[in-house]
């Protein structure tokens, strides 16, 4: 009864009640981002501060992104789900002589706040139009074989 009783309590000391949280890209962004002063700091600085960007703008390679992302763990019973905690993104565009232009940080509340137009976009031809037509000639010619050989028979 002895040996269970400790194997029992060498198995709840290892419990813990400590949420686990999952991390992505530069930990205290916000933080890091305020040390960041326009038409004063490099690219050198930059990288200093925050590291290596998390992305570069495909048309533009001035501009940097950097991506903080925290999830935390809800509770044991919630079996796994994940909250998330922080989600910040900081975009910096840099001049052509290496010195920050423009910072941008966005964060989960900002983000929220993103309205989406509501309006559909509608077709712009009509049955009469010449691609309507067009596509018209072309899907009977391509059914018309099919047709004729069964009238032929």
């Amino acid at each position: 009864m002895i040996k269970i009783l400790i194997i029992f309590l060498f198995l709840i000391s290892s419990c813990t009640t400590n949420k686990v949280i999952k991390h992505h890209g530069i930990n205290s962004l916000e933080k890091k981002q305020s040390k960041l002063i326009i038409n004063e700091t490099n690219k050198n600085d930059i990288l200093k501060i925050l590291g290596p960007p998390s992305t570069k703008s495909t048309f533009n390679n001035d501009v940097w992104i950097y991506i903080e992302r925290k999830k935390i763990n809800r509770s044991a019973l919630a079996l796994g789900n994940t909250k998330i905690d922080k989600n910040n993104v900081l975009i910096l565009e840099i001049d052509k002589m290496g010195l920050l232009a423009k910072k941008d940080f966005v964060n989960i509340d900002k983000l929220n706040d993103n309205k989406f137009t509501e309006s559909i976009t509608e077709n712009t031809y009509s049955k009469k139009s010449f691609i309507y037509n067009f596509l018209t000639s072309i899907r009977q010619k391509i059914n018309d074989p099919f047709q004729n050989r069964k009238r032929r028979k």
